[in-house]
């Protein structure tokens, strides 16, 4: 789902979900520290989660031969892998009702909060209708409408860079590519690459000039 250069909404739920399959994994092999930072569903109904976990524990799940743990990369005190598992209705609501999901992490014990893009509220009202259907505990947040500042950025240029940012562009390893991006924006490649190119020197010109 592309955004057609109007401004999304970013907004947060938290839910008991005793489906999350990796928030079970990690129960039983006694990990209780951890974040999903991104989640992507791959074909098949296959879910993809990304993982940050102290480095001592991701120990113990390296000896579990039937974790699908298809990479880790250590980051100082932490370790950050992919981890692999049939998607969960609420994983799967999201993504196929056509949301960005750009961060979900645990806060005790079945409770998640999830925090999802969309471009309008209309889709925010049928994602929470339908995990209601399903029988789950929820509650919304916040719902906020993504407003540019207007100090140093253009406005399409600031939502460019956080959609970017979300969806981990700048992150290691980078999680999305120019084309994710400009497809949930509707836009360009070279569009998108411009914009970027536009705002982030806008950024350091200000940065260095204010130094």
């Amino acid at each position: 789902m592309a955004y057609r250069e109007k401004f999304p909404y970013r907004t947060s739920i938290e839910i008991v979900n005793e489906q999350c399959k990796v928030l079970k994994l990690f129960k039983d092999l006694g990990v209780h520290q951890f974040r999903v930072v991104d989640i992507r569903r791959l074909p098949h109904g296959v879910t993809r989660h990304l993982v940050r976990i102290p480095v001592k524990q991701s120990v113990n799940i390296l000896k579990r031969s039937n974790v699908r743990m298809r990479s880790s990369i250590k980051l100082g005190r932490e370790s950050i892998a992919w981890f692999e598992s049939d998607g969960c209705d609420v994983c799967n609501t999201i993504v196929l009702k056509g949301a960005f999901l750009a961060t979900a992490w645990s806060v005790e014990s079945n409770r998640l909060v999830y925090t999802f893009v969309s471009p309008n509220t209309r889709m925010v009202q049928d994602i929470v209708s339908t995990l209601e259907e399903l029988g789950f505990e929820l509650k919304i947040l916040g719902i906020e409408r993504f407003r540019g500042r207007g100090l140093v950025l253009t406005e399409k240029q600031e939502m460019a860079l956080r959609i970017a940012l979300e969806m981990g562009f700048f992150d290691y390893p980078k999680k999305s590519t120019i084309s994710d991006i400009s497809r949930k924006l509707g836009i360009s490649s070279s569009t998108l690459s411009e914009r970027m190119r536009r705002g982030i020197r806008r950024l350091l010109e200000y940065y260095f000039e204010y130094l």
